[in-house]
C-alpha cells in the first residue's frame, strides 16, 4: 500500500483513540514515527512494532534471517534493543514443511544474534509465502530516537548502502548477476543494532530506518517532523554495486513509482541528475540502514566509535533551515 492510501487507511483510528487519554503513550499513531512506544516507568519504555513481506531471495533460511532483520530494525530506529519477538507466517500448504522449518530457523538465529528470544507466534494456510515477526523492544525514555529532533547543521549519516530493492527486484527477473544478489542479501541480514548502539553513545535523537518509503520518503519524513530541510549529496551517497545499473536498464519495482508520486513534491533536484537516478532514490528498500542526523560537535566521536565497532558509516549530506529535501 503506498503511503498516501496508508494515511487515508489510518485516519480513523486517530479519532477513536485520542493522544489525552493515554498519556504514556509516548509515540503512536498521533506522533507517527517508526515504531509505538509506551512508558512503564521512569526508566523503561517499550517499543512494539511489526512486519512481514513476501521472499526476497529463493534460499528460505536466507529468508528468514532477512525478514527478521528488517522487523526488528524499527526497535534500532527508536534507539532501543530488542527483547522478544512472535514469529507471523503464511504459508502454502502445498509447499513442503522443511521449507517453513528453515524460514523460522533462519528468522529464530536472527532474533537469538539481536540479543532477542522467539515467544510464539501464529500460522496460516496462504497463497504464497510470507514471513515476519512482531517484536518488542525496550528503551529509556529519555533516549529515544524519534524523526523529529533534526537541526540545523547536523550531519546526515547513513549506514547501509542503498540499492536492494532494485537489485531485488532484478533477482526476480532473472537479470542480476550472482555477485550482487549475494552482497544485497548480505546487506539485508546485517542487523542496525551495532548503529544504533554508537548512535545512542553519542547522544542522537533523530532517526529512522530506510525501508518501504526509500531514503526520499523516509527523509521527507524526518524533514517534516523537524521543520527542517535535508540536502543529501548524490557523489556521497553509497549504492550496492549493480544498482546504477539496473537503474540504467529501468528494472523498477512499482513501489519506487508510488514513492515518487507521494513525495517528490517536497523534493527538489539539481539540474542534470537524471531521471534514472531520481527513480532510483524513491526506490523502496529492504531492511536499510539507519539515517540519522547528527550534531557537527559529535560527528568525529561517531565516526571513530563506527569504526572501531566495524559498522560502516557515510556522510551523506547535511541539515540546513527550510523544509524538504534538496539533491545536489
Amino acid at each position: 500500500m503506498g503511503p498516501e492510501a496508508l494515511a487515508e487507511v489510518l485516519r480513523p483510528l486517530g479519532e477513536i483513540f485520542q493522544a489525552r487519554d493515554f498519556p504514556d503513550l509516548l509515540v503512536g499513531l498521533a506522533i507517527s514515527d517508526d515504531a509505538a512506544v509506551y512508558k512503564v516507568n521512569d526508566e523503561l519504555a517499550i517499543i512494539q512494532t511489526l512486519d512481514f513481506f513476501t521472499p526476497v531471495v529463493d534460499d528460505p533460511y536466507e529468508f528468514g534471517a532477512i525478514a527478521a532483520a528488517n522487523s526488528m530494525s524499527d526497535v534500532y530506529a527508536m534507539g532501543g534493543e530488542v527483547t522478544l519477538a512472535l514469529n507471523i507466517c503464511g504459508f502454502p500448504c502445498s509447499l513442503a514443511p522443511g521449507i517453513l522449518t528453515e524460514i523460522l530457523r533462519g528468522g529464530a538465529e536472527k532474533v537469538r544474534e539481536a540479543g532477542g528470544i522467539v515467544a510464539g507466534g501464529h500460522t496460516i494456510d496462504a497463497k504464497e509465502p510470507q514471513f515476519g515477526l512482531s517484536v518488542m523492544g525496550r528503551v529509556r525514555p529519555d533516549r529515544i530516537f524519534t524523526k523529529a529532533g533534526a537541526r540545523p547543521g547536523d550531519a546526515l549519516v547513513l549506514t547501509k548502502p542503498l540499492g536492494v530493492g532494485i537489485v531485488t527486484t532484478a533477482a526476480k527477473g532473472d537479470a542480476a548477476e550472482p555477485a550482487h544478489i549475494a552482497a544485497a542479501a548480505a546487506s539485508m541480514k546485517k542487523l542496525n543494532r551495532d548503529a544504533a548502539r554508537v548512535l545512542r553513545q553519542v547522544g542522537v535523537r533523530a532517526c529512522t530506518d530506510i525501508t518501504g518509503f526509500a531514503l526520499l520518503g523516509h527523509g521527507s519524513e524526518m524533514a517534516e517532523k523537524g521543520g527542517v530541510e535535508l540536502r543529501f549529496e548524490l557523489g556521497r551517497l553509497p549504492f550496492l554495486d549493480g544498482a546504477r545499473r539496473y537503474a540504467d536498464e529501468q528494472l523498477f519495482p512499482g513501489g519506487a513509482g508510488r514513492n515518487q508520486k507521494c513525495y517528490q513534491g517536497r523534493v527538489r533536484f539539481a539540474d542534470g541528475i537524471p531521471e534514472e537516478v531520481r527513480l532510483l532514490l524513491f526506490t523502496p528498500e529492504t531492511s536499510g540502514g539507519l539515517l540519522a542526523a547528527v550534531p557537527q560537535d559529535r560527528l568525529a566521536e561517531a565516526e571513530r566509535l563506527f569504526a572501531e565497532a566495524g559498522q560502516a558509516a557515510w556522510v551523506v549530506g547535511d541539515v540546513r533551515e527550510g523544509r524538504g529535501i534538496v539533491v545536489s
